[in-house]
């Protein structure tokens, strides 16, 4: 293992924990990640959501009825997770399960009308969430970051072997 060589008195190498010195950009991802979820979460939580469940209900509104099996494919996570989501967002009367007429043994997940209060409200907290995540930024710098920001991710697809079906 070779050792990654620290710039001297660069403020931001000093302040990466030993381990992390291989890998300054990773670290500042992974802080900047958590606190842009955390961020989310407060957001959210005045919806009355959890985090992730933004995902699933804007895969919803965008595709309209889908099976369960399909929603979890387009969303990428654990079916156990999606289920529980699923379970809470049935319960607060913002998505509908019911069998596949086409096939008994396969789910059918749909937003409800009551959702459509929600999209609103969510367009509006993902809009503040952006304002603040961006507000040192200008606009030049806005359209530089989700640039770079989509090459990393493009190398991420790339080195975990594809990607879900993610879209903008």
């Amino acid at each position: 293992m070779t050792a990654v060589p620290q710039a001297q008195g660069d403020p931001v190498c000093d302040a990466l924990p030993h381990a992390a010195r291989g890998g300054p950009v990773s670290h500042a991802l992974s802080r900047v990640a958590r606190l842009h979820r955390i961020a989310a979460g407060k957001l959210l939580k005045d919806l009355g959501l959890y985090p992730g469940q933004e995902f699933l209900m804007m895969q919803l509104w965008g595709a309209g009825p889908v099976r369960q099996s399909e929603l979890i494919k387009a969303v990428d996570l654990d079916p156990s997770t999606v289920t529980k989501m699923l379970q809470r967002l049935e319960q607060t009367g913002h998505v509908r399960r019911r069998p596949d007429p086409d096939d008994r043994r396969a789910v059918v997940v749909e937003a409800t009308e009551r959702s459509c209060a929600l999209l609103a409200d969510m367009s509006a907290a993902w809009t503040e969430l952006e304002q603040h995540t961006l507000a040192g930024l200008d606009e030049n710098e806005r359209r530089e970051l989700a640039r770079l920001l989509g090459k990393v991710e493009a190398s991420l697809c790339t080195e975990t072997a594809g990607c879900p079906d993610l879209k903008c």
